[in-house]
């Protein structure tokens, strides 16, 4: 996979998270961490989110195909967003 289409991936994660309203007071979610996680040798980006308004926190989780397959010794990994 080409860098143009792991942006287009990335790009249409962020066009859904900020197309969903919070379940509790419908507010936006501002995104608080980044991550990958392994489940079966498959990747999923991670995106932790909280609300601008309640405080409410939402995981959103993505496919990430453009990541090859897991190290057996790291199944998961964050990192956090200043």
């Amino acid at each position: 996979m080409i860098l143009n289409e792991v942006m287009k991936f990335v790009e249409s994660e962020y066009i859904i998270i900020n197309n969903t309203p919070c379940e509790i007071c419908g507010g936006e979610y501002i995104t608080e961490s980044v991550g990958l996680t392994f489940n079966n040798g498959h990747a999923s980006n991670v995106t932790t989110c909280v609300c601008e308004n309640c405080g409410n926190e939402r995981e959103f989780l993505f496919r990430a195909p453009f990541v090859s397959q897991a190290d057996p010794e790291s199944q998961t990994s964050k990192e956090e967003l200043n």
